[in-house]
């Protein structure tokens, strides 16, 4: 089976990127995710993950995560990075605006938010949720390309597959909540839980509920369309610059050490 070290978790959409690219299935003690892109980005192997399915069948509080991260991890990946349309709770962030955010609030409810369910016990640390070296290549790539981005943001995450209330982004908002997405937890939790590097560029496609008259699905994939060419140079841009071999400049290639009850 060919191998990539690194993955993009995705809509639909970006497998455009590849050269060449081929799909593969990947079987999984957790599932069968949906089919795997794998191609170049430059000199580089990259797989792509359609979070969604192939047609953007699969709601957000129904996509197997575990059998995605999991499949990633068969493939040899060892940095995801995971593109995730949002809504602004912050009135600085506009839609179209890019934000990647530092750190993130769970609340979601009924998903499956870890590998070790059984001994040992395990506890992963997640004083800084992202990779803090891919975050750096995000925000070094969109300066050098000349695009503006939001560098810090806090994401709440929340189970779907509605839109929040108005009261819910309120609560949010005094929480001190940026942003809101459906779909950013539990894959941060599950790829740290295998020792994966995994960060976030989340786009705005809409203010949040109550901070305009109403939303619709249509609004989020206008949105995504017209923001989709300054992620997709992100993307290049850090796929070619991110190095082959990780060098400990980061928490995640050694989550599990000391993180173990025996």
């Amino acid at each position: 089976m060919k191998k990539a070290k690194i993955a993009i978790i995705g809509g639909t959409g970006f497998e455009k990127l590849f050269n060449d690219a081929k799909q593969t299935r990947v079987g999984t003690p957790y599932g069968v995710p949906p089919p795997i892109a794998l191609g170049k980005i430059g000199e580089k192997t990259v797989a792509f993950l359609p979070r969604h399915g192939p047609e953007h069948s699969v709601p957000p509080h129904k996509v197997n995560y575990k059998a995605n991260i999991y499949a990633l991890h068969t493939l040899g990946v060892e940095r995801i990075i995971a593109v995730n349309a949002v809504g602004a709770i912050n009135t600085a962030f506009k839609p179209g605006d890019i934000v990647i955010p530092h750190d993130f609030a769970d609340f979601t409810k009924f998903r499956s938010t870890t590998f070790y369910d059984d001994a040992p016990v395990t506890h992963v640390d997640f004083s800084q949720p992202y990779c803090p070296e891919i975050r750096r290549t995000f925000i070094e790539c969109a300066e050098k390309l000349g695009l503006h981005l939001w560098n810090r943001g806090v994401l709440v995450c929340t189970e779907g597959p509605r839109f929040e209330t108005p009261a819910e982004i309120e609560m949010f908002r005094r929480l001190g909540f940026d942003i809101v997405g459906m779909t950013g937890i539990p894959e941060a939790v599950l790829a740290r839980e295998l020792e994966m590097c995994y960060a976030a560029l989340c786009f705005v496609s809409n203010m949040a509920a109550g901070m305009q008259e109403r939303l619709t699905p249509k609004e989020v994939l206008d949105i995504s369309e017209t923001v989709q060419p300054k992620i997709e140079q992100i993307l290049i841009e850090t796929v070619r610059v991110l190095p082959v071999e990780r060098k400990g400049r980061c928490p995640c290639a050694n989550a599990l050490k000391d993180s173990r009850i025996k």
